[in-house]
């Protein structure tokens, strides 16, 4: 990587040098010696040369000199004068000359882009610990965004069956509150009608002859639950005193009370009977 910045400055450095040696030995031939010539050509170069060496010296020192940076760019300046006057004295290919005048101060830049990469490089084992770094945060977010988006459907999925569920109840619901409505509709209109209480009444009078039922049917409406009844606190009936507490709560009330209203108030009053005795009891009292 060191390569890709200090070769084109070393070449175009060569290459400005060259030029500025040639330039002098052109312009300052003709007006005086060439070995004269030459050895300003040199130094010019040689100046240039010595103050890169001391730069590159110190930068690799991790130091830096104002005054030798500015000497450099010194020397850079002159060998680009020295192009352009030439250039601007030519009478012939002055264009060309003019288009090569850049090249000292372009070199000098060259120098200081290099010397800025110096500063800001790292060793490999810094740049792989920087691309495993790089490379964790990577896998990381990687992951993150895979667990946000399962996470995402997981929650869709789960609301669309939810969704579906409570439709599926409303529905249900609709369609047992409509066939419910339509069954008290039919017990109401049973109800209300005229002859409902003597149809009951022919069907059980042969089952009970010489009783006269009260035939009460469901009514809509709020209902009121029967206390809960402490079974060990109900003492045991004989049959004897079981049929005369019947037929005693029975004719309680004229007319007499029917078995259900019987059995209520039987169990209200604390007594305690299966269902199979009070209802014999109940035949028995009955006939």
């Amino acid at each position: 990587m060191k390569a890709k910045t200090v070769l084109p400055a070393v070449a175009m450095t060569a290459v400005s040098m060259v030029l500025t040696l040639a330039v002098v030995m052109m312009w300052l031939g003709t007006a005086m010696p060439w070995p004269v010539a030459l050895v300003v050509g040199l130094g010019i170069d040689g100046g240039w040369l010595a103050t890169l060496a001391y730069e590159r010296r110190l930068a690799a020192q991790g130091d830096h000199s104002r005054v030798v940076t500015g000497v450099g760019w010194a020397f850079g300046l002159i060998a680009t004068g020295v192009l352009v006057a030439h250039a601007l004295l030519a009478e012939e290919s002055a264009g060309a000359w003019l288009a090569v005048a850049w090249l000292p101060v372009a070199a000098k830049a060259l120098w200081l882009v290099h010397g800025l990469w110096e500063q800001t490089a790292l060793t490999p084992t810094a740049l792989g610990s920087i691309r495993d770094i790089q490379q964790e945060a990577r896998d990381e977010a990687a992951v993150a965004r895979a667990r946000l988006r399962a996470e995402a459907a997981t929650e869709e999925t789960r609301l669309t069956a939810v969704t579906e569920t409570g439709s599926r109840v409303a529905r249900v619901q609709a369609k047992t509150a409509q066939t419910l409505s339509q069954a008290w509709s039919t017990l109401e209109t049973a109800r209300n009608g005229e002859d409902t209480s003597r149809a009951l009444t022919s069907v059980t009078t042969p089952v009970t002859p010489g009783v006269t039922p009260r035939w009460e049917l469901p009514v809509w409406g709020p209902t009121e639950p029967v206390p809960a009844l402490a079974l060990e606190a109900a003492p045991a009936l004989t049959e004897d005193a079981l049929d005369a507490l019947v037929d005693e709560i029975r004719h309680s009330e004229t007319p007499a009370l029917s078995y259900r209203e019987m059995a209520t108030r039987f169990r209200a009053a604390g007594h305690s009977a299966s269902e199979v005795r009070l209802r014999s009891a109940w035949k028995r009292m009955v006939a």
